[in-house]
């Protein structure tokens, strides 16, 4: 089977986004499929090519034995609102008529974030007649509002009416976690037309190891408790309530906090840290994808943080599952939802309210004093892993794809008339 993926993000980039896509997309290439990829330049997150790279109108590339083509765009940092539109609206246009130049696929799947891609995406597969999966992996435009990029107005009224075209018009919906099942279902989408396949980790990158010494002796975290934050740097994460934690804990010098990422609010958190003289916050700029196991070594207590807002009950955050390979507890601060559900079920962490410096500066405070409890949740953490691992979630993906690969193709005629019927 010849499968063709949008996805706007693809390593090099190191987002959640380009791991999930390139890492199932190996899987199905070992089990004897082809895979092309429709992407842009990697520039993500700072709006800038990464070395090696221009930014063409179509440029082709092997990695691991998927076809990657990457189209041209109107490239911005992830900070923003219309620089970030105008990068998400050149890649619709770009990776439309770069999937157009590709050999017929026998399906089309594309992914979310960001939305525009997965326009892209429905409506190539109508031109080439051949059926879309959809894979919605945030609830969007409600993630936008959600983090207050934007108010709620009649532009992103008009979005989310072809957010629900985009649901009619799949063959299939890959939804990564139930709750975005449910909200789906809820809006009118038929429910054996969406699937849940709930987000993974490759357990082969991932995998406990002693902590690097070398790398804690650069960083000052020899003999130190450190609880670290591992991850996109977002407007969704409310990291700055995080440093509100550590000033609490400043005359507590064995307790350190560790940032390692890139990110919009990034740079916002150096500046804050560095003005209130926070001596146990380190943050660490983005790291190439092969380091973060030595990075995530470092971490007696792995740090799950997002902003709270209602939308984030239904998020499932992919460092989650990284923590869990590397056997590491986790403490998620998080509106009470199916990632809480992950924590408290397989028992690899403690649950606190979000946006609550308080008290995750008390369970930090408490926890460094109970090792004991900690190796007890390392091992649970540990033991859950193989629930959710990159093999499984691309074998589930794939039969999901392939149920869809069969069904009868649709012209761009049927999308026309879908989109006047509504």
């Amino acid at each position: 089977m010849h499968i063709l993926f949008v996805t706007e993000n693809f390593p090099p980039e190191r987002n959640a986004a380009a791991s999930r896509v390139y890492e199932r997309a190996c899987y199905w290439v070992r089990w004897g499929h082809q895979v092309t990829v429709i992407t842009s330049a990697p520039n993500f997150p700072e709006g800038k090519v990464h070395p090696g790279y221009r930014n063409r109108w179509h440029q082709v590339e092997q990695r691991d034995g998927i076809r990657v083509v990457r189209v041209k765009t109107f490239i911005a940092a992830n900070e923003g609102v219309v620089l970030r539109t105008l990068d998400f609206l050149s890649f619709m246009v770009t990776s439309f008529f770069g999937g157009l130049m590709e050999r017929r696929p026998d399906v089309v799947v594309a992914t979310s974030p960001q939305f525009f891609a997965a326009v892209a995406g429905c409506v190539l597969a109508a031109v080439r007649r051949r059926p879309f999966v959809f894979e919605l992996s945030d609830l969007w435009p409600a993630s936008i509002t959600a983090v207050g990029a934007m108010r709620d107005n009649a532009g992103l009224r008009m979005v989310e009416r072809l957010e629900l075209l985009m649901y009619r018009r799949a063959a299939k919906i890959v939804a990564l976690t139930r709750a975005f099942k449910s909200d789906l279902v809820a809006r009118g989408v038929p429910p054996d037309k969406v699937a849940v396949v709930i987000n993974g980790v490759d357990m082969a990158r991932y995998a406990p190891r002693v902590r690097d010494r070398q790398l804690a002796r650069e960083l000052g975290l020899e003999g130190r408790f450190v609880i670290g934050y591992i991850g996109t740097h977002g407007m969704a994460h409310a990291l700055e309530r995080v440093l509100d934690a550590a000033d609490l804990l400043r005359e507590r010098p064995a307790i350190q906090f560790l940032f390692v990422g890139p990110g919009a609010a990034r740079e916002g958190l150096v500046r804050d840290a560095a003005r209130r003289g926070l001596t146990n916050v380190r943050l660490v700029p983005a790291q190439p994808k092969e380091s973060m196991p030595a990075y995530w070594s470092l971490c007696d207590l792995a740090l799950v943080h997002l902003k709270d807002t209602p939308l984030f009950r239904t998020v499932i955050p992919s460092k989650i599952f990284e923590a869990m390979a590397m056997g590491r507890p986790i403490v998620l601060a998080a509106p009470d939802g199916e990632a809480a559900d992950i924590i408290r079920t397989t028992g690899a962490g403690v649950v606190l309210p979000a946006e609550d410096p308080q008290a995750l500066a008390a369970a930090v405070s408490d926890l460094s004093a109970a090792p004991q409890r900690v190796a007890e949740m390392s091992r649970r953490s540990l033991a859950a892993a193989p629930l959710f691992t990159r093999e499984k979630q691309a074998r589930d993906m794939l039969k999901i794809i392939e149920e869809a690969a069969p069904s009868a193709p649709e012209s761009l005629e049927g999308f026309r008339s879908a989109s006047v019927g509504k």
